[in-house]
C-alpha cells in the first residue's frame, strides 16, 4: 500500500521502520472486516492503526480504504434496521472480489478493540451492491470508458456467485461498449 521500495525518502536518507507504511492486501482488508462480521469505516480505520502500531510502522492513508471499496473487496451494507438510526454509519463487509485473508496480527483485534460481532442480511446486502453496480454501469457505459467497462464485467461475474443478483442485463450493456 505504500509503494516505498525500502530505501527511505526522509530528507536524511533514514529508512528507518517509522517511516513505513502498514501494506495490506485487498483481501487482508476485508478479512479484517470479516473478522467482526463487519466494520463500519472509523472501526476499520482503527482497526488498521492498532495493526500498525502492533508492526512498528505507520497505518495505511484514508484513501486504502476507498480503494478496497472502489475494488469490491470491501462493500457497503446499509444500517437502518435492527435498532440502528437511519443515519447510522454503514458496514464495510467483504465484497463479491474479496478472498477474506487475515493479515499477521489481526486475531488479537478481537481482543483488543470493544467491537462486537455482526451479521448482515445476505439479501438485502446483495441488493445494495446491486444497486451500487448498477449505478456504475449507468456510468460507464455513458462515457464509453473501456477500462472500467473491463472491470465491471469481471467484477459482475463475482457479484452473481456472491450475492443474490441476475446481471445478465448488465452485462449485456457493458458488452455492447466493447463492440
Amino acid at each position: 500500500m505504500s509503494g516505498d521500495d525500502g530505501e527511505g525518502d526522509g530528507a536524511d536518507g533514514s529508512g528507518d521502520a517509522a517511516d513505513e507504511r502498514l501494506d495490506l492486501s485487498l483481501d487482508e482488508a476485508a478479512g479484517v472486516a470479516d473478522l467482526f462480521g463487519g466494520l463500519t469505516r472509523t472501526e476499520l480505520t482503527e482497526a488498521l492503526q492498532e495493526l500498525a502500531f502492533r508492526r512498528g510502522v505507520e497505518p495505511p492513508p484514508e484513501e486504502r480504504i476507498d480503494q478496497v471499496v472502489r475494488a469490491y473487496a470491501l462493500v457497503e451494507y446499509p444500517r437502518d434496521d435492527e435498532g440502528d438510526t437511519p443515519d447510522a454509519e454503514p458496514l464495510l463487509v467483504p465484497g463479491p472480489s474479496a478472498f477474506p485473508t487475515l493479515p499477521e496480527g489481526a486475531a488479537d483485534l478481537p481482543h483488543i478493540l470493544d467491537i462486537e460481532s455482526r451479521a448482515v442480511d445476505r439479501e438485502r446486502l446483495g441488493r445494495a451492491v446491486e444497486e451500487r453496480f448498477r449505478g456504475e454501469v449507468a456510468r460507464a457505459v455513458a462515457d464509453e470508458d473501456e477500462v472500467l467497462v473491463g472491470r465491471l464485467l469481471d467484477v459482475s461475474y463475482d457479484l452473481e456467485t456472491w450475492g443474490p443478483v441476475e446481471l445478465g442485463d448488465l452485462r449485456e450493456r457493458l458488452d455492447a461498449v466493447r463492440e
